[in-house]
């Protein structure tokens, strides 16, 4: 219910804490999980205090215990433990404070912590994010590396050496943030996001050196893997050795064994590209001199053909010449003149009949070898 009130008649303070108090304690007991920061459990005091921290949020809430809960642990607390408590939420109500009372605390026992892990990996290949279908492939040459990685580690030296070793003149953009214990899930996936959002990064690599599962457990968090399912630029991820397998390394787009696994296939290597292209140049020349004389030979071919052609229709050609010459000489009037037959002329003018000459007229007799002045008689 809410409170009445009004600027005429304002509630108490003491009203209002109370109401939060009363509202905050019907919540009763829970069970919460998170990791352990600011321990403090001094001498002579009844009651220990710590801050519970959410291991995937910014979120962390103040949490006390009896001598009495926190001597019935196996060993102290310290900063950076996983822990499940049963608590009931409190309002301290001289402050104003929300904080969690615990009534038993249990350490998250490496065991749990495997079956936690096996069961999230099960519900995220459930939900497709492992599938190679939507993973994304690297670029030849990227422009720029994101580099997600420790401050001044050694995983960050072997990124670095390895791709400049294999492409002196690669570009890289580095986040260094912590990459374990409180806090390392939000820097890494803050890190993350402001690399995908670069306009010049083509691929990011996620790495750190080896660790105890429990320092690896950061990039087994799921908010990190959605974060990572979520970026559009690729993601290489190059966490730990061999043998680890933190569940990013089945979201990321491709997994490196080790960062110096990753330097070397983020960039390709510029004296495999060279002697690539010189034999690719050696093949384009042999394949060029090849089709040259291939070119060569069937050019001679056709010109050889075409000269046989040229040859074959010339012969015809002249034996029709000589055949129409024959032709046209038996039909020529020399042909006659060479068998002993004559014209005879008047004046240039074929004489067809002896009617046509007058007696003593002048005449050109033709022959075959030459003309005859003659004389027609009576």
């Amino acid at each position: 219910m809410a409170l009445e009130s009004s600027p005429e008649s304002p509630l108490p303070l003491r009203t209002v804490s109370r109401a939060i108090t009363d509202w905050v304690g019907r919540l009763g007991r829970v069970w919460v999980e998170g990791q352990v920061t600011q321990v403090n459990v001094r001498p002579g005091q009844s009651v220990g205090f710590l801050t519970l921290r959410d291991t995937a949020a910014d979120v962390s809430m103040q949490v006390t215990a009896s001598r009495a809960v926190l001597a019935g642990l196996d060993a102290p607390l310290t900063d950076g433990a996983r822990v499940v408590c049963w608590v009931k939420p409190e309002v301290w109500a001289g402050r104003g404070a929300l904080r969690l009372v615990a009534y038993e605390i249990r350490p998250v026992g490496l065991g749990a912590l495997l079956a936690r892990i096996e069961a999230l990996k099960k519900v995220l290949a459930a939900e497709g994010l492992f599938s190679a279908s939507r993973k994304q492939p690297l670029p030849f040459l990227p422009r720029t590396v994101g580099l997600v990685t420790g401050r001044a580690s050694a995983a960050e030296r072997d990124v670095i050496e390895n791709a400049r070793r294999r492409w002196p003149g690669v570009v890289f953009e580095v986040r260094a943030v912590a990459v374990q214990g409180t806090g390392a899930v939000s820097a890494i996936i803050d890190a993350l996001r402001e690399l995908d959002q670069h306009p010049d990064v083509d691929v990011i690599v996620l790495a750190r050196g080896g660790g105890s599962v429990e320092d690896l457990l950061p990039f087994s968090d799921e908010a990190l893997c959605r974060a990572v399912a979520g970026c559009r630029t690729p993601v290489v991820s190059a966490i730990g050795h061999e043998p680890d397998a933190p569940l990013v390394d089945f979201v990321a787009d491709l997994r490196c064994s080790t960062p110096t696994d990753a330097g070397k296939c983020v960039v390709p290597d510029v004296i495999e590209e060279r002697t690539r292209i010189d034999h690719g140049r050696r093949r384009l020349q042999q394949a060029i001199h090849h089709l040259a004389r291939h070119e060569r030979a069937a050019v001679e071919s056709h010109r050889m053909r075409l000269r046989q052609r040229l040859t074959s229709q010339v012969r015809t050609a002249r034996g029709d010449v000589e055949h129409l010459r024959a032709r046209t000489r038996s039909l020529s009037p020399l042909a006659t003149l060479e068998r002993g037959y004559a014209v005879v002329l008047r004046e240039g003018t074929v004489v067809r009949s002896v009617h046509d000459v007058e007696p003593g007229a002048e005449l050109d007799v033709r022959l075959v070898d030459g003309t005859l002045h003659v004389q027609s008689q009576p």
